[in-house]
């Protein structure tokens, strides 16, 4: 079976954790903050600060910011649910855009019309390891006086004209266990200002700056030892691991061009895609649907994955939700009918990528 994602970890990390192990230290402590610093290096932010999910990131990032009741916060209706619920769990208001149809990412030229002076926070995802038009994001958010939040939990390593994601506002990333790197769970917060990365470590403890000194109302958002021993070896590997996902992207690209009704992802001019997904889309013109293209794949044993099949408020739990604004989004709409996802990960070989090439393009190009 070519799986859709892998989790492949080296002795490097074996013997870190290992070393956690033997230390008797479990608990958050100062292989989190080789690991914070690491990602620092990788992000070019002052700092980082890690913590047990990425929803909890995403949460954490919009409770620093004051959000709450009566606040609003703009985001894209194609994303993982994460997203919609980090911004319901502090009390405020979704309000979406529709994507563009270069990239899956928020429509940039959208986002004025649903500006209210409620507004608050601008949450662009990052999907499928390539960013969103932040140029124009943060062009907008300047002029409304918003703050940016970035759903990059799957864009770690990706940038727009060289600048990392993460650094455009307050970076939330995943390392859940299908990443592109992966503590099993956890998450990561970047940011330049040295005022809210204090006060978001305050959060994640219990809001305390020292035992028994309490400042604010604080959880227990901390990551383990345990997870920063498993993602710090891979980090220094992500360079290598970015480029093998970038190069297998390129060796489906060149293998399913010209096949009618399957349009190929691409990588918009400026922008550093690190491939978390290989998207492509079954369209109408194809010979097939998406979802039957995907059962003769399973067929042969070549897993895929649709990402995502519904716009995230698409679900009888958000249809009625008094926070969820609910608006037609045609061209979201059309591409969660046509997504689908082939393998693309670092662990494939290059007989795999030959065998997902010949396999689509049978299928669909007879």
């Amino acid at each position: 079976m070519i799986e859709i994602s892998t989790v492949r970890l080296g002795e490097e990390e074996e013997k870190l954790v290992l070393e956690v192990l033997r230390s008797g230290r479990l608990a958050q402590g100062p292989v989190v903050e080789r690991f914070e610093a690491a990602f620092s290096a990788i992000t070019g932010t002052a700092d980082s600060i890690a913590v047990s999910s990425g929803t909890t990131a995403l949460v954490a990032a919009l409770e620093v910011l004051g959000l709450g009741a009566g606040d609003e916060v703009i985001t894209s209706p194609f994303t993982f649910v994460a997203t919609l619920n980090a911004i319901l769990q502090v009390g405020a208001t979704a309000r979406f855009v529709d994507i563009s149809d270069d990239d899956f990412t928020i429509d940039a030229e959208g986002l004025n019309s649903v500006i209210t002076p409620k507004t608050k926070v601008l949450m662009p995802v990052h999907l499928y390891g390539q960013p969103a038009d932040m140029t124009r994001i943060c062009a907008i958010a300047d002029k409304h006086g918003l703050a940016i939040v970035e759903d990059a939990a799957q864009a770690h390593g990706a940038a727009i004209g060289g600048r990392s994601v993460g650094s455009f506002g307050l970076g939330c990333f995943s390392f859940y266990a299908t990443k592109n790197v992966t503590t099993g769970e956890g998450g990561m917060i970047t940011t330049n200002d040295a005022m809210l990365a204090d006060q978001l470590r305050l959060l994640r403890g219990q809001g305390m700056r020292s035992r028994y000194q309490y400042e604010i109302v604080g959880h227990n958002y901390r990551m383990t030892e345990i997870q920063a021993a498993i993602g710090l070896p891979q980090l220094a590997r992500l360079p290598e691991i970015t480029r093998r996902r970038q190069e297998n992207a390129a060796s489906l690209s060149e293998g399913l061009a010209g096949i009618s009704g399957l349009r190929l992802p691409k990588t918009v001019q400026g922008r550093t895609h690190v491939f978390h997904q290989y998207t492509v889309r079954v369209t109408s013109e194809a010979r097939i649907d998406r979802d039957k293209l995907a059962s003769l794949l399973a067929q042969e044993g070549i897993g895929t994955g649709v990402y995502y099949p519904r716009l995230v408020f698409d679900y009888d739990c958000f249809r009625a939700h008094p926070l969820v604004a609910q608006e037609a989004m045609p061209r979201a709409e059309v591409a969660a009918r046509e997504v689908l996802s082939l393998p693309v990960h670092h662990g494939l070989a290059a007989a795999d990528i030959s065998r997902i090439v010949d396999a689509v393009r049978r299928h669909l190009d007879g």
